[in-house]
């Protein structure tokens, strides 16, 4: 066979392998990402004012706090809990979403960090978690310009022996950490509580203290890099709650496949998608699983006035949850 020929048959067989190289070298995954659902299309539409929920096979705890009438009663599902002192049970109508009882976390007026959490350790590690939950901000709720994580955390590793790690990069063995929050640090300082952020500890982390990704693709620090979230990724407006009102939140982490880019974090507010980052990288093994949630009010430096948030209806799942559903009048 003439020698021109065969470098055309071959170069065709030389650049597709040379392609697969490179995606094999990057662990890129192939096609976008699926569609995720929103609305009454999730778990809690099957259980009207979350009654029966925890019964059904996609639901690993539930929590709607009827039967805690002390702190000392959420030892019954909560085994990690900090700055007891600074949570009660409350019953006043107005600061409960349902039912009778919801958790109230403070924070005193103060120049001195403290950390307000309860947290539950999974007893089978996951690959993916859905977490739900309503939360409102006080009336008036306000902090200087200061370090604060005010919602949620799943995480895998990051606890080990009950401590937390801050300031630990992850490398994609020992640890991840994923947080739903409002940070009052987000990018032009706005009104507290701030912009909803994830804040995340990952291998590709920009800073030793994690990064946070915002709805519309910014990443702090260094905000002039684009996120790495993939083609498919779409950008969604940036978002502050209001103080003195309860919000459904809820949010997913999906561990990827290791050696791909197929990890994602979303997130809902009141069953609309707020945010959705794909392409993610969250771990190198397999064995990184999740093993945690968390709720829970930290600020480093509350020096302006005492502030309280409150939890209430509680699910964490293996798939889109939802937002409750009331129940039917008897």
């Amino acid at each position: 066979m003439d020698a021109a020929l065969t470098d055309l048959i071959s170069l065709p067989a030389l650049l597709v392998a040379c392609l697969l190289f490179a995606l094999a070298s990057a662990g890129c995954a192939a096609g976008a990402p699926a569609a995720l659902p929103e609305g009454n299309a999730g778990i809690a539409a099957r259980y009207p004012g979350d009654v029966g929920i925890e019964q059904d096979p996609a639901v690993i705890f539930h929590e709607d706090f009827e039967d805690c009438r002390v702190t000392a009663d959420l030892s019954r599902k909560w085994d990690a809990r900090w700055g007891q002192a600074h949570i009660r049970i409350a019953d006043d109508p107005a600061n409960v979403n349902s039912g009778r009882r919801a958790v109230e976390m403070t924070i005193p007026k103060q120049d001195t960090f403290l950390s307000v959490n309860i947290g539950r350790t999974l007893t089978v590690t996951r690959d993916v978690l859905f977490l739900r939950f309503y939360t409102k901000f006080q009336k008036g709720y306000d902090l200087p310009r200061t370090s604060s994580h005010n919602m949620a955390s799943i995480s895998a590793g990051y606890f080990p022996g009950g401590q937390a790690t801050p300031g630990l990069r992850a490398d994609g063995r020992k640890k991840f950490l994923v947080d739903l929050e409002t940070e009052i640090t987000a990018p032009g300082n706005p009104p507290a509580p701030g912009l909803l952020d994830v804040y995340i500890y990952h291998p590709e982390q920009r800073d030793r203290y994690g990064d946070a990704f915002y709805p519309d693709g910014t990443v702090q620090p260094h905000p002039d890099r684009p996120g790495n979230f993939g083609p498919s990724f779409v950008p969604r407006p940036n978002f502050i709650p209001e103080r003195g009102r309860w919000y459904c939140f809820e949010y997913m982490v999906q561990a990827n496949t290791p050696g791909q880019r197929d990890g994602r974090v979303a997130c809902w507010v009141d069953g609309k998608l707020a945010a959705d980052f794909p392409n993610l990288r969250l771990r190198d093994v397999e064995t990184l699983k999740i093993d945690r949630f968390d709720l829970g009010l930290y600020i480093a430096n509350n020096s302006r006035r005492e502030n309280k948030k409150w939890w209430d209806d509680v699910v964490a799942a293996t798939s889109y949850i939802g937002p409750r559903v009331p129940a039917a009048p008897k």
